[in-house]
């Protein structure tokens, strides 16, 4: 099995709005996210030239999260579904693209350098 990933950035508002009024992501406060897309094939799926694929196919993601989601608040840029959470972001990016990039097996979402959360299907 190959994998392949590519790092992307973007910064976003939002507001956890179903946690305690107290805890700070209550309120609304924003992050410098950095989004990893993974691709994965078995040796025998590989292109011609042998990539997973070609990183230059990403540049339609990148377009794609630059007018989605750089400098918005996610919780109207996701279309109300659900907590815009790194986890829900992570899934949502995931079954927006997986159509387009049927070699997607894994997207990390980071809110701050050590914190990630990743979503597999």
């Amino acid at each position: 099995m190959f994998s392949i990933s590519k790092e992307f950035h973007f910064s976003a508002s939002h507001v956890l709005d179903r946690l305690p009024k107290w805890h700070p992501c209550a309120r609304l406060h924003g992050h410098n996210y950095v989004v990893v897309l993974e691709l994965s094939a078995e040796d025998d799926d590989l292109n011609d030239v042998g990539f997973v694929r070609d990183y230059r196919d990403l540049d339609a993601f990148k377009k794609w999260m630059d007018a989605t989601l750089d400098h918005r608040h996610l919780n109207e840029s996701m279309g109300g579904g659900g907590s815009p959470t790194a986890e829900n972001i992570a899934k949502w990016i995931y079954d927006t693209w997986c159509q387009d990039l049927p070699e997607l097996s894994a997207v990390r979402v980071s809110e701050t350098p050590k914190t990630w959360a990743t979503y597999r299907a």
